[in-house]
């Protein structure tokens, strides 16, 4: 009965930290709203690897982890920009904010009807964009413009519904002296985001913005190659 249940407690444990990066988020505190997002980003990729591992896939388990994740990297890195960023703006920060998820439910509906090819996911995958919005939102004190930040935010909107291939480290297999070591590494993380606030979530956007430049530059590539 645990282990049935334990893939879907990571899941929940997803949801909970998208909540609470919202309640984060309102409060002004966006530094923590993004680590929110980051250890969700954790705990997303263990609940589908415990799955396999435990042999206890279900569809309840995978339809319960996509509407998660439209919380948790669509609606709660939104919130996030929005509060950071749009709130001065007039309906074009309502409008913006309200595309991201939506593009997110999108990205998330066609993976669940079609998977893609092996080993790769088609689109940026959520949590991916999700985790580049909320981190993304801490350098907005830097941008001279704030549509620079809605552009960003309108592009990996399009990225998450695009046909571009990224690879799928999720479905890869890992050692399982990772799944013991993951829980050490999120403590640490927390830790590390109780310390360092503002500088460690924007230490983590940069290999995720590479990861999306990644699908861009080889789509690119091959259309060369063609």
């Amino acid at each position: 009965m645990f282990a049935r249940a334990l893939p879907s407690f990571f899941t929940v444990g997803n949801l909970f930290l998208g909540i609470i990066a919202i309640l984060f988020a309102f409060q002004g505190h966006w530094e923590y709203a993004a680590m929110m997002v980051i250890i969700g980003m954790l705990l997303d990729g263990l609940d589908g690897r415990v799955a396999r591992m435990l042999n206890t896939q279900s569809e309840f388990g995978k339809e319960l982890d996509s509407l998660s994740d439209v919380i948790s990297f669509g609606v709660a890195p939104a919130v996030i920009m929005y509060v950071s960023a749009f709130k001065t703006t007039g309906i074009e920060g309502w409008i913006v904010t309200a595309i991201f998820p939506i593009c997110g439910a999108l990205r998330l509906a066609r993976f669940n009807v079609n998977p893609g090819e092996p080993g790769y996911f088609i689109g940026l995958p959520i949590t991916a964009a999700g985790g580049i919005l909320a981190t993304l939102a801490l350098y907005n004190p830097y941008l001279q413009n704030v549509y620079i930040s809605m552009a960003a935010m309108l592009f990996l909107s399009y990225l998450m519904i695009s046909r571009i291939k990224y690879p799928a480290f999720k479905k890869q297999d890992v050692p399982k002296i990772v799944y013991i070591l993951v829980p050490i590494f999120i403590i640490a993380l927390a830790i590390s985001a109780i310390l360092y606030p503002k500088e460690l979530p924007k230490v983590i956007c940069v290999p995720l913005i590479l990861y999306a430049l990644y699908g861009i530059k080889k789509t690119v590539a091959r259309k060369r190659r063609r």
